[in-house]
């Protein structure tokens, strides 16, 4: 079997020498082998290729590869080195795509041939390449249904797995305009088998090295026209697809969403919630709560009403039950433990207490946050995206822009007038400027995390923290204190460290007022008052900070009991 990564490989060819052909899409769980053998910022798709063909049992006999980026020549150096025995090609494909640039790449592709039937010793037959030519028809490029989302797939190369969580949420998939999304053009010329063929494949939708790139812009803007909103993937480290999403966002019209992955396993669950909070914003009058079946506490029509939301988060699991009047009648909050449901059931059992009533009472139970689906008792779930929504236009209908900062994440949505998220930006890759950093700050310094922000207020000299990776923070922490600096003044520099990093996020949606900060971090005045300092405005802070996302899965509850 041979693998191929790009959609400019001739992968017909070897189909018709009989050969088995699969396109490399890397489901791995780790870059052990990867990151041994190339530097650390290499693509991540390319390290996950590498970790796909050197897993045991890989049955991989060879690889054919194009000169598309720097991180797949270096994928192709390290295959060489490390399979000698198979059928390792690169093969230079050219950027022009004109008669010259078709004559180059036909030329190329015949000495890859030779390449090939000597390392193998079989033979190409190019009326037998014909007749496969003659047999397939090009696959249809747009598919837009109604009756649901219809969305659209930009970028850089897109794995399965993001067709199959729009596919699980009802969505469907009208183009795929990534490197390998669209159906091969093939072009059966009977005068000239080969020419046509190359010509076929030069004339793709043009990835970003082809000299047509600068016409992807129209390409684009005719496809776009046809859906609800725009997926644009990019993989980590790879800069070129990341430029040309800051240039269409500037014009683009269409809801975009900017999705980077690694190419992991691991990545499925910061997918998942990207893209359910992303289509609940396309369409926020559409039920698009998952589906299951109704419970004999489901009570409509009747007058009195109790229905719940609960917010699994990382460090903390926080559950409202809400009356039919749209009062909330008790509040817990309550420690993540290890597992998520454990917590859940700790934080149900102590806000049943408080409102004095019992499960059998609740009409409905709604819950989010990242541990959402692994609530047993919940009747439908959410994103925390919607629900932080819902909760800000709930506390305060003025609010536009919300800073919500928990003990593992942080992330920014901006809000029209009522309360519908227009947009977002997560960041939940790494852990600088969330709860469970300055926790560690805390430790660092000796003083328990609720005396952090008091302190920072009483600061006298200002200190920059330069990094905001929590190892690297650390020890710079730890350098200030040996240079006998104040913990006062050390706090403020952590604090004002946040809030940089919390107002490029905020940027990134839009700094429009009312601003409103929730999560456990806004409980801590160092925080708050550098970040209001940073954005030249007051921050809207309800009593009980953490409890917004699971006020918003009450409402969603309310709304949905009462039909």
């Amino acid at each position: 079997m041979l693998g191929y990564i790009c959609k400019y490989a001739p992968v017909e060819i070897f189909e018709s020498m009989g050969e088995t052909v699969k396109r490399i899409e890397p489901q791995v769980t780790n870059f052990t082998q990867a990151d041994m053998r190339m530097h650390p910022n290499i693509c991540s798709f390319a390290k996950g290729a590498l970790e796909e063909v050197m897993q045991p049992g890989s049955d991989y006999d060879g690889i054919i590869l194009t000169t598309c980026c720097d991180s797949i020549r270096r994928l192709y150096d390290v295959l060489k080195a490390e399979f000698p025995d198979k059928f390792i090609y690169m093969l230079d494909t050219p950027r022009i795509t004109k008669e010259a640039g078709i004559a180059l790449y036909e030329r190329r592709i015949r000495e890859m041939i030779r390449a090939y039937e000597k390392h193998t010793g079989k033979t190409f037959d190019e009326e037998a390449f014909a007749e496969l030519l003659r047999e397939r028809d090009e696959k249809e490029q747009l598919a837009v249904s109604s009756g649901r989302l219809n969305i659209g797939i930009l970028g850089a190369r897109a794995n399965e797995e993001i067709r199959r969580i729009l596919e699980s949420q009802g969505a469907g998939v009208a183009f795929d305009l990534t490197c390998t999304g669209l159906g091969r053009k093939l072009l059966y010329e009977p005068e000239a088998v080969m020419t046509g063929y190359v010509r076929g494949l030069l004339s793709q939708f043009p990835c970003m090295r082809m000299e047509q790139a600068s016409g992807r812009d129209e390409l684009i803007r005719r496809y776009a026209d046809s859906v609800d909103g725009i997926i644009y993937h990019t993989v980590q480290f790879c800069d070129n697809y990341a430029y040309e999403y800051a240039w269409l966002k500037n014009w683009m019209k269409k809801p975009m969403l900017l999705l980077e992955t690694d190419y992991t396993k691991q990545s499925e669950g910061q997918i998942l919630t990207r893209i359910q909070a992303f289509l609940e914003s396309l369409d926020p009058k559409q039920d698009k709560l998952i589906k299951q079946e109704k419970t004999k506490r489901q009570t409509k029509g009747t007058e009195k009403m109790y229905v719940m939301g609960i917010d699994s988060g990382s460090t903390s699991t926080n559950a409202v039950i809400m009356n039919e009047k749209k009062e909330i009648v008790a509040f817990s909050v309550v420690r993540t433990g290890a597992k998520a449901g454990e917590s859940a059931a700790k934080a149900l059992e102590e806000v049943l207490s408080k409102a004095g009533i019992k499960k059998e009472d609740l009409a409905l139970i709604v819950s989010t946050g990242y541990g959402r689906v692994s609530i047993s008792f919940a009747d439908e779930n959410v994103t925390e995206i919607s629900c932080h929504g819902k909760g800000a236009h709930y506390f305060n209908p003025n609010i536009r822009t919300i800073l919500d900062i928990g003990g593992q994440d942080s992330k920014a949505i901006h809000l029209n007038e009522e309360g519908e998220v227009k947009d977002f930006v997560m960041n939940d890759k790494c852990a600088a400027g969330t709860g469970r950093f300055l926790e560690m700050i805390a430790r660092t310094l000796e003083i328990d995390i609720a005396e952090l922000g008091a302190i920072a207020l009483t600061s006298t000299e200002k200190i920059e923290i330069t990094s905001m990776c929590s190892v690297f923070a650390e020890s710079e922490v730890i350098s200030l204190i040996a240079n006998n600096k104040e913990k006062a003044d050390i706090a403020d520099g952590v604090c004002h460290a946040i809030a940089g990093k919390a107002y490029s996020l905020l940027r990134r949606v839009g700094l429009e007022p009312d601003f409103m900060m929730t999560g456990g971090v806004a409980k801590n005045p160092g925080v708050v008052r550098a970040v209001e300092e940073k954005i030249g405005a007051k921050l809207y802070i309800c009593p009980e900070p953490e409890i917004v996302g699971a006020t918003g899965a009450a409402i969603y509850a309310l709304e949905k009991a009462r039909g």
